[in-house]
């Protein structure tokens, strides 16, 4: 794909790794949707970026729990940009729920924004990106591959996440390639020690912490790998090989 010029619709946009995205993107020249929650002054900030390296980008609002949301802002970014040709399913929340005390509503709102969201979103998009095709890259997390005891329904919506990738894949080719990326040790939860964030280095064969752009430069790939579909990238410095 040229992606000079081209429309992407980033989730989650405002902050963390959605924000590395967003900007990665905007500095290729495309042009973004930048979508938050919220992080409004963080979407903004990402959106006068763009602007600054010669693109464009409109900042989106919206809770994606609800879901008329995510097909609403497929069709707005397609409305304001004249059409849609990415659209990167970045926008998460990760809650720390050890067994015994996971409670019906965390639960409800993790899948709700993890998973239903992201599909969602995709088949809005695959509308929109119609005979045209384009690209879905979904961010999914090194915990769908695996077992951390106080992330089980986070890992489980990752998890699925995974094997959404691989169905809308198989779906939606040959007109729509349909990849993932899932992200390790580049971002540390808030409230973690430096203790912890050396632990973690020390038990990852790379021997360093990643970073939000790490995960943009897979996605940027993923993009442009015109031959690569139903495929997740693991971007976590080793941690899945290690023994």
């Amino acid at each position: 794909m040229d992606i000079d010029g081209r429309v992407a619709l980033v989730t989650g946009a405002g902050t963390r790794v959605g924000r590395a995205i967003a900007l990665a993107l905007g500095k290729a020249g495309m042009r973004v949707g930048v979508h938050y929650a919220r992080s409004g002054r963080g979407a903004r900030e990402v959106a006068d970026q763009i602007i600054g390296f010669g693109s464009d980008a409109r900042t989106l609002p919206g809770d994606l729990t609800d879901p008329a949301t995510g097909p609403r802002l497929v069709e707005h970014t397609a409305k304001v940009f004249g059409g849609l040709h990415v659209l990167v399913n970045s926008a998460a929340v990760m809650l720390r729920t050890p067994v015994g005390e996971v409670l019906v509503e965390d639960w409800d709102a993790m899948f709700a924004l993890n998973l239903r969201a992201p599909f969602f979103l995709s088949q809005a998009a695959a509308r929109v990106m119609g005979e045209r095709g384009g690209v879905i890259v979904n961010i999914a997390d090194l915990a769908a591959f695996e077992t951390w005891r106080g992330y089980i329904p986070h890992a489980i919506t990752k998890a699925g996440l995974v094997q959404m990738t691989r169905g809308l894949a198989h779906a939606l080719a040959p007109r729509i390639r349909v990849n993932a990326v899932a992200p390790g040790s580049v971002l540390l939860p808030e409230g973690w020690t430096q203790e912890q964030a050396d632990k973690l280095i020390s038990t990852t064969p790379l021997r360093r912490l990643g970073s939000a752009e790490d995960v943009a430069q897979a996605v940027m790939y993923l993009i442009c790998a015109d031959y690569v579909t139903g495929e997740t990238i693991i971007v976590d410095g080793g941690r899945h090989v290690r023994t």
